[in-house]
């Protein structure tokens, strides 16, 4: 993908760090698309744009902190995180974990990192999506086929059947 071609929001509630971060990207030939301030005009901003790529601080203002925000950012409109944040103590990194952040860069940062955090997210991305549409295919295949077909485990035990053979 050209850079270019990828659609980046920035959350982030500190203005000249927002500044800062955009003029990164865009030296680095990303597009940036919008950069809000809060965790509420993140989510607005998402569903609206649709980006490629959020740029999440963790630390926000409002209601909402960044955690919260990209959690609701991934499930709800399935765009990858990457957390650009000042903190990077053991109970903040696992608070940020558990939303399976694409990658987390501490901040001040260097454009190589963020170029590298950025890139093999979508590798990561692409390669997630080609899988789930080939894990959707197979389970397609397997719950249309004409044939009966069941799974079993190395006991024994049935763990999947197709339609077919639970309706005989």
């Amino acid at each position: 993908m050209n850079p270019s071609d990828l659609r980046i929001m920035i959350v982030e509630d500190e203005l000249t760090v927002a500044d800062d971060i955009q003029n990164c990207l865009q030296n680095l030939g990303y597009s940036v698309v919008a950069t809000v301030s809060s965790g509420e005009q993140s989510i607005k901003k998402a569903q609206e744009l649709r980006p490629d790529l959020v740029l999440m601080d963790i630390i926000l203002k409002k209601e909402m902190n960044g955690i919260q925000t990209a959690e609701i950012v991934q499930r709800e409109f399935n765009i990858p995180v990457i957390y650009l944040t000042a903190y990077s103590d053991k109970k903040t990194l696992d608070r940020a974990n558990v939303t399976t952040p694409y990658g987390y860069i501490v901040k001040p940062f260097n454009e190589k990192d963020l170029y590298n955090a950025i890139e093999m997210t979508l590798y990561i991305n692409r390669m997630e999506k080609k899988v789930k549409k080939s894990e959707n295919k197979f389970r397609l295949l397997y719950e249309n086929n004409l044939s009966m077909y069941f799974t079993v485990d190395p006991s024994g035990l049935v763990v999947s059947v197709n339609s077919l053979a639970l309706n005989s």
